[in-house]
């Protein structure tokens, strides 16, 4: 399987992606004028020196037996530059009375813009065919490579925000609880108008004061910093990596952001560059590493199953060709699973 940077061709299989994707994938919106948009902007943005604000990089997963393209995944270089970023931050209001004997702590719900500039993971489907053999690992964590090999086209704060509960409908729990109350729509079309930047409505209708959760349904307040069920593998990638929630929930289906510093990403900081080793067959006793080229225009990551021989990395003659580079050839690479280690 190949990862790699998305061009203007791709487009008819990114908006199929986006078809599958359902309802709640924000940033993947079935809406082939804003993905031509996002693939233009992306090569834009490996083409020249953008400003965060504006720069965001879209990639893809390509299966090279049939040429399908079977998964996406993106970053946005800075969020909020342009069009202000809204999200809830979970807090505590305290109620007390010494002469009742009262003490009570009530879960409250703050709208911030806390997250404002920080990068942002999105746009992560898979194909549920191809959710094996370690490929949502590589979709996940291939970008992890891009921005250790490009770290000042990023903010030094990442964050994924992830999908929310919701049911096959598309409804979710805490959008009926809350949202349709002061936006009289449904979740789909709120999230939609959230993805095309149509944000002015959210400032303008979101009550400004905290929302005690206490006055939601049960079920609204189950779905609190909790994630889609399809979602849960990506939650325990990159919670791996070290990205941990830290209180800021989506305002429409209160799914999680998770945050991680750059610096901190266990595939930024553990990631080393090796010339490459022609070799004709996989390294015995080796095992699964994250490969990519170090290119900003025709970005290639892969799974190889190696191990480093001091400064250089035996790939085979197959993994040599999907990252398009030849022997000498420098890469970046990093072990696949968390437990693994490199001593250089």
């Amino acid at each position: 399987m190949l990862f790699r940077t998305i061009a203007a061709d791709d487009l008819g299989a990114l908006l199929a992606l986006a078809n599958e994707a359902g309802v709640g994938v924000t940033t993947l919106q079935p809406d082939s004028e804003r993905l031509a948009a996002r693939i233009a902007a992306s090569a834009q943005s490996v083409e020249g020196n953008p400003e965060l604000g504006h720069a965001s990089y879209v990639f893809v997963m390509e299966d090279e037996v049939s040429g399908s393209i079977v998964g996406s995944s993106a970053i946005e270089a800075a969020v909020g530059m342009h069009d202000t970023w809204y999200n809830y931050r979970v807090g505590l209001s305290v109620h007390s009375s010494r002469e009742l004997g009262i003490y009570k702590q009530l879960p409250t719900l703050f709208l911030t813009s806390d997250l404002t500039g920080a990068s942002e993971l999105c746009s992560l489907f898979l194909l549920p065919d191809w959710r094996r053999d370690g490929n949502g690992a590589l979709l996940s964590k291939a970008r992890f490579l891009f921005m250790a090999e490009f770290p000042q086209r990023f903010s030094d704060r990442v964050i994924a925000e992830m999908r929310g509960v919701s049911d096959d409908a598309g409804r979710s729990p805490f959008w009926e609880s809350l949202g349709r109350h002061f936006f009289k729509m449904d979740f789909a079309r709120a999230d939609f108008l959230s993805y095309v930047g149509s944000k002015s409505f959210i400032a303008e209708l979101m009550p400004k004061y905290p929302i005690y959760t206490s006055l939601l349904s049960e079920e609204a307040q189950a779905a609190i910093a909790e994630v889609h069920p399809a979602t849960r593998p990506a939650r325990r990638l990159l919670e791996d990596e070290g990205f941990r929630y830290q209180g800021y929930i989506d305002i429409f289906d209160a799914g999680p952001s998770l945050e991680c510093s750059l610096a901190d990403i266990r595939a930024v900081r553990k990631s080393a560059c090796f010339d490459a080793l022609p070799v004709t067959s996989e390294a015995k006793g080796g095992s699964a590493w994250l490969v990519s080229n170090r290119r900003l225009g025709d970005f290639r990551a892969t799974i190889a199953v190696t191990r480093p021989l001091e400064n250089t990395l035996p790939l085979t003659p197959a993994v040599l060709a999907q990252l398009n580079i030849g022997d000498g050839d420098s890469v970046r690479a990093v072990p696949l699973a968390t437990g693994s280690s490199h001593k250089e």
